[in-house]
């Protein structure tokens, strides 16, 4: 191995590999303040990186890709833009400078507002034009925020297929807004004076109206903005066979193992793919059950990923019920409030690592004194573990346990997710890494 260095050299990159994805793969460990190759903030981070990748295959879009230390200790760029200096490190800030490619839509102050808001407390927003393209500056409230914001969206499109996010650190330390405008935002001072004239620099632009393959004609930019955030989490596009326009919310799940399946299970399973409202095992048909998801993009989510799923060696159905919703009553589990919901925090994280199940799942809320001895007794008994790795990402213990087959990885999700290990509760969920 060469001596080791700030920056990282990685190899196999696709052409359908985004620099946010390989922000990924860096990120657990420290921050990157820079990607050419890829370079860590310090090389402590980056020993750390490589050392836990020497022992797990890191995978991007299901490509593995192979990482080295550079020869390079330190990338230098030469970029002059806004709150730029070409002369000083790009270090993480709490303002972003963000420049928009591919700009076939305009673009306003409340559509960046609606997609930069996921991550944070947004203070302020000034946009302009200049020689880059168009360009915005987003001041968060804290620097945490900004760099949640960056590794979520750098790379990542606002629309499908366009208005593409080119995200950097800006070296200002305090935006100043005079105006409340759609050119320019002060979300602490909404007295300010608006000023509002004609967007000269965006005249000519269609209409976005139906820009989502799930965007209703004449929805609101707040519909907008959540679109954005769901399409950059799966890259700019949503998963094949995936619309984005289904409005129901409940589903009907079918060919149920009644001797091993309760509302706790079906749960477990589901909330993968959003927050769960009620559950109903149908008495007079205990082989059906009715699950009502948080809104319709999350039930088109669950049917897309588990529709043929094997729970229990039963090979489930799942399809759209005809009922809006499912009625309190006392045989309807109610999970409205719920700690256990998986999307009440992290959303876009969450819906980044949707999928169907595999045979790997992915443990997190270890106890620190784990023993790989003690997770293997807590899951053996639900299938064949053919590989178990324990590792320590930011201080807390995970484990990735590879089984010999997708159902059952499944039986050992459904039966131990949020069950209590040593005094933890623990939560698992699907992996999409092939092998260990």
């Amino acid at each position: 191995m060469a001596e080791p260095s700030k920056v990282i050299h990685i190899r196999n990159v696709g052409h359908e590999i985004a620099e946010a994805d390989l922000l990924q793969l860096l990120q657990p460990f420290g921050n990157v303040s820079k990607i050419a190759l890829l370079q860590m903030q310090d090389l402590h981070n980056s020993v750390s990186a490589l050392q836990y990748y020497s022992t797990v295959q890191p995978s991007v879009r299901g490509r593995n890709v192979y990482m080295q230390f550079s020869s390079h200790q330190e990338l230098t760029t030469d970029q002059n833009s806004h709150g730029r200096n070409s002369d000083q490190e790009s270090e993480p800030n709490r303002i972003l400078l963000v420049t928009i490619h591919h700009m076939m839509y305009p673009i306003t102050v409340e559509v960046l507002h609606q997609v930069f808001k996921a991550y944070g407390y947004v203070e302020k927003i000034v946009t302009f034009q200049k020689s880059a393209g168009f360009q915005a500056l987003i001041q968060y409230q804290s620097l945490q925020e900004a760099m949640d914001a960056f590794g979520a969206l750098h790379g990542r499109n606002i629309y499908d297929g366009c208005c593409q996010l080119d995200i950097q650190y800006s070296n200002l330390s305090e935006l100043q807004v005079h105006y409340n405008n759609d050119r320019s935002r002060d979300f602490t001072n909404p007295s300010l004076p608006t000023e509002q004239r004609p967007r000269a620099s965006q005249q000519g632009y269609p209409d976005p109206g139906g820009l989502y393959a799930f965007q209703q004609p004449g929805a609101s930019y707040a519909q907008m903005g959540r679109a954005a955030m769901i399409t950059a989490a799966f890259g700019g596009t949503l998963p094949p066979g995936v619309t984005g326009t289904n409005e129901r919310c409940t589903l009907i799940v079918s060919n149920l193992n009644t001797d091993k399946i309760n509302e706790d299970k079906l749960f477990n399973l589901f909330s993968l793919y959003g927050n769960i409202v009620r559950i109903k095992i149908l008495r007079n048909k205990p082989d059906h059950a009715l699950v009502e998801m948080a809104d319709g993009f999350q039930a088109e989510l669950a049917v897309h990923y588990l529709k043929g799923a094997v729970l229990f060696a039963k090979k489930l159905e799942v399809n759209y019920s005809k009922y809006p919703n499912i009625t309190s009553a006392p045989d309807a589990h109610d999970y409205t409030t719920s700690s256990l919901n998986r999307f009440n925090s992290n959303v876009i994280k969450n819906y980044r690592h949707c999928c169907a199940p595999t045979k790997m799942i992915h443990i997190s809320a270890l106890p620190q004194e784990i023993t790989e001895d003690a997770i293997l007794n807590h899951v053996s008994e639900h299938g064949s573990v053919v590989n178990t790795k324990l590792f320590e990402v930011n201080g807390k213990r995970q484990a990735l346990i590879q089984f010999e087959s997708e159902e059952e990885a499944t039986e050992a999700l459904v039966s131990k997710h949020a069950t209590s290990l040593e005094g933890n509760t623990i939560r698992i969920s699907f992996s999409q890494m092939q092998s260990i």
